[in-house]
């Protein structure tokens, strides 16, 4: 039976070489410029192989991450060690982190946020999130639009490791419009001179979520001042092409 948005040893492999440390979809820069006058610590739950928060780190920010996979979080120490960082960085998930700290700003690049499924479930992570920030500070976090729901399936793709081929084919096994999630299931296989050597089966699942749904998810969760760029540009209106909305919260 496939795990649902678990990632394995050869997922994390992937990810890491498909979005590699300082791989920037425009966010890097975006949260670098946000976050420049932020006394710190800063959270980043869902933390992945480190590819935002090492580049922060190199900033001179005081950013610290938790994320569900351990080999994620293994790629991430990996990385600070290569390039002499030092991060705390903790196996925890988005609804049981913890921390003494109070925190000056929590973020959530790349759409992670949506692999919580749950509405219910995300707005009592919304409401740790608040718990967890000292006065102003400040949530920031990306969503993929609504209307990404009913894309297409990611087609098969493959990178080179050295001496092995690692692939990736994604079938999508349900949309749901009602509760506005999608998941996928995604095999991935390690190749060795021509012979399938690993194979992993995991499911993809994300929820979308409306602009305003989600304003008022935030304001409900005791946030206010609600700001929202549009990939990645402040002031900018929403459209039916923008392909990321980032939500500024207090």
């Amino acid at each position: 039976m496939a795990d649902t948005n678990r990632y394995g040893p050869l997922a994390a492999r992937v990810y890491h070489l498909d979005k590699p440390i300082g791989r920037s979809f425009g966010d890097i820069e975006y949260y670098a410029e946000r976050l420049a006058e932020c006394p710190g610590p800063v959270l980043e739950p869902a933390v992945g192989n480190g590819r935002v928060l090492i580049p922060l780190l190199e900033r001179g920010l005081d950013v610290r991450g938790v994320d569900t996979s351990a080999e994620m979080l293994a790629h991430c120490r990996e990385a600070c060690a290569t390039r002499g960082l030092s991060a705390p960085l903790e196996r925890q998930g988005f609804e049981d982190f913890s921390s003494a700290l109070a925190f000056a700003a929590i973020i959530v690049p790349a759409g992670s946020f949506q692999l919580i499924t749950d509405p219910g479930r995300a707005r009592a992570v919304l409401r740790r999130f608040r718990a967890a920030l000292r006065p102003g500070g400040r949530l920031i976090l990306d969503l993929e639009p609504l209307s990404a729901l009913t894309a297409p399936p990611g087609a098969a793709r493959h990178w080179r490791d050295g001496d092995e081929l690692l692939t990736l084919t994604e079938q999508r096994v349900e949309t749901d419009p009602v509760r506005q999630t999608t998941c996928s299931q995604l095999r991935y296989e390690l190749w060795r001179e021509g012979m399938l050597v690993a194979t992993e089966i995991d499911l993809f699942a994300l929820r979308f979520w409306g602009i305003l749904e989600f304003e008022l998810a935030l304001r409900e969760a005791g946030f206010e001042a609600v700001e929202i760029a549009v990939d990645y540009r402040r002031g900018a209106a929403p459209s039916a092409q923008a392909g990321m909305f980032t939500f500024e919260a207090r």
